[in-house]
């Protein structure tokens, strides 16, 4: 890395990124496993040049391969250990019985039905059972009271506690979910079978039921198996047009209420597909459940908080790591990075924010330095992804593709390769990419109704074009999902007639700033160099933005000291003011240069 000393009379501070100077090229990956042990590609000749400079690396998410039952007949989770609880919720006719059945086989949970709790209160003549009787002989519905205390009380039992539950189509009502939030009971994810209606209404018309044997069959699906029986199969008194139209209104009904108690651990699954596809989708929602929750038990010893708790806040953070200098940076430092920016973003959705920015200018990713590492990026983009999927949500990763037209066409060289990189990326042995993660562009057609949130690698305008109208229209079509941008370059360049963009320019700069920081690191220099290191500038969601000195000691090791706080970013003033010692109301207004400075950093 090419040094400078700085002058007797120190220039002002100011972070890298405000010219380019000796670090305008990107340089390639090196080929030392060292520097990306996590990172691993395919040998297709496609991105051969890619596999060579990236090493090989792991994703190790959560630290454990554990399932919750490895085959059918696995034993009862031992007592302690995580268990699974799940609720499902689908219409009539959405296949909801059958994937209870396969959840059940696989994972061993206890099937809790209010039908069938009901009807064994009703037949073991229990206090509940005998109430619950009353009213379904007078042909009214069982209170919603009466009918959680039915679902509790089983929720307690040993079996239920020792396996974990799969709760089929229950709560139904508001009250119900209410109920079970002021006991605390929630599930670990809640399923929703999504079919189209005219799809439910044609599987139920079309059913027919042997009077003899009790099977069913459909006249299309399923037809029977000869003539005779065909003879015999009857309609169900239930499963008339008029009936099953308003079993689904009820059922939408009852959604609308209780989705928004759920909707932090909602997960819609498309029921229009085959039943093992769709089997194929929630195993591995339910897996990485259980991975999570296993890491969670057995990362706690002693009473002391697991490493997967929040460290962001100020007084569990073990501080900013030392030779940031020195590249290729250890893997250590790198997941150092990872984990603040991944609790600090956690945090930041947790409060329901949707519109989230990560600024992030380690030197492996100032792409301003000749030591820009785009490894290093798509890292950090899949510790992000992984972690969101981990939670059961469906995450789009989107890199903006080629711009413009003609001899004006092209892709900012930031990004060249990464969509590649992406693709061929080692995503994990559980089938997240395809299932949970999805490789995209920047785009409203690139939203999709599964998405749950989006990120967006370094979006950026190149000259002769602008990428903010393609997002502008996809954090539009995405609503209150959230979309993530990841160090965003979203600066006015030149038109392609050399004439800096004016037209809306106000418009687009607006949009830029409506994304809130989450997350913000980058060290700090002398101006117009990039050696020595005189500090940080730091801010991880909800904490203030953290200036920091870094300090030789005698040992000759060296430490970052904060040396003081800022609600809103600060400008380069109040940076050489915090250095200098000066307090904000005396420092003087700037200008010339160190203006147009404080303007852009």
């Amino acid at each position: 890395m090419a040094a400078s000393s700085p002058a007797t009379t120190a220039p002002p501070l100011v972070a890298p990124g405000t010219h380019r100077g000796h670090g305008a090229g990107i340089r390639r990956l090196s080929a030392s496993p060292s520097c990306y042990p996590y990172l691993a590609l395919s040998s297709s000749p496609a991105v051969s040049s890619v596999a060579a400079s990236a090493g090989s690396l792991k994703p190790k998410h959560k630290g454990l391969g554990l399932r919750c039952r490895a085959a059918e007949e696995a034993p009862p989770p031992a007592r302690g250990k995580a268990t699974l609880k799940v609720m499902i919720s689908g219409a009539p006719a959405s296949g909801k019985g059958t994937l209870c059945r396969m959840i059940v086989e696989k994972y061993g949970l206890v099937h809790i039905s209010t039908g069938d709790l009901l009807r064994a209160e009703v037949s073991s003549g229990t206090e509940i059972g005998k109430k619950a009787k009353e009213y379904m002989d007078s042909g009214k519905l069982v209170p919603d009271q009466d009918v959680t205390d039915m679902v509790v009380s089983r929720l307690s039992q040993l079996d239920v506690q020792e396996r974990g539950w799969l709760l089929d189509g229950y709560p139904r009502s508001f009250s119900q979910a209410q109920s079970l939030e002021s006991l605390k009971i929630r599930p670990d994810t809640f399923i929703v079978l999504e079919v189209p209606d005219d799809i439910l209404i044609d599987r139920c018309v079309g059913r027919r039921l042997d009077p003899v044997t009790g099977k069913i069959y459909h006249v299309k699906n399923s037809p029977p198996e000869n003539e005779e029986i065909s003879a015999r199969l009857i309609t169900r008194s239930d499963d008339t047009f008029e009936k099953v139209k308003s079993r689904l209104d009820t059922y939408k009904q009852n959604s609308e209420a209780i989705l928004p108690t759920y909707s932090d651990l909602l997960n819609q699954i498309d029921g229009n597909r085959p039943v093992e596809v769709i089997f194929q989708e929630i195993d591995s929602l339910l897996q990485k459940i259980c991975e999570n929750n296993s890491a969670n038990k057995l990362t706690q010893t002693n009473g002391r908080p697991s490493d997967s708790e929040d460290t962001g806040s100020k007084h569990e953070w073990r501080g900013i790591p030392t030779r940031l200098n020195n590249i290729p940076h250890s893997r250590e430092i790198r997941k150092y990075f990872y984990d603040d920016v991944l609790h600090a973003t956690k945090r930041a959705i947790e409060d329901k924010k949707t519109r989230l920015q990560i600024d992030i200018n380690i030197p492996e990713l100032n792409p301003e330095m000749d030591v820009y590492r785009i490894g290093t990026l798509m890292e950090l983009v899949r510790e992000l992804s992984l972690s969101f999927a981990d939670d059961g949500k469906r995450v789009k990763v989107c890199v903006q593709g080629s711009m413009g037209q003609g001899a004006f066409a092209g892709i900012p060289l930031q990004l060249a390769g990464t969509r590649k990189i992406l693709e061929f990326m080692d995503w994990g042995d559980y089938g997240a990419k395809g299932t949970f993660i999805n490789i995209g562009a920047v785009g409203a057609s690139e939203v999709d109704k599964e998405d749950d949130m989006f990120i967006l690698i370094a979006p950026q305008n190149a000259v002769g074009n602008c990428i903010i109208d393609d997002m502008r229209a996809m954090t539009d079509a995405a609503g209150d999902r959230p979309v993530i941008l990841v160090n965003p370059r979203l600066k006015d360049m030149p038109g392609s007639s050399g004439v800096m963009q004016t037209m809306g320019r106000e418009m687009r700069l607006k949009y830029a700033a409506s994304f809130e920081t989450c997350y913000s690191f980058r060290l700090l220099y002398y101006a117009g160099s990039f050696y020595p290191i005189m500090g940080a500038l730091r801010m991880a969601y909800p904490n203030k933005y953290e200036i920091y000195r870094r300090v030789d000691e005698p040992s000759g090791k060296e430490k970052y000291v904060l040396i003081a706080e800022f609600t809103e970013k600060p400008t380069p003033d109040d940076i050489t003011g915090a250095f200098k010692g000066r307090k904000k109301d005396e420092e003087k207004a700037s200008s010339g240069f160190w203006g147009f400075l404080s303007g852009i950093l």
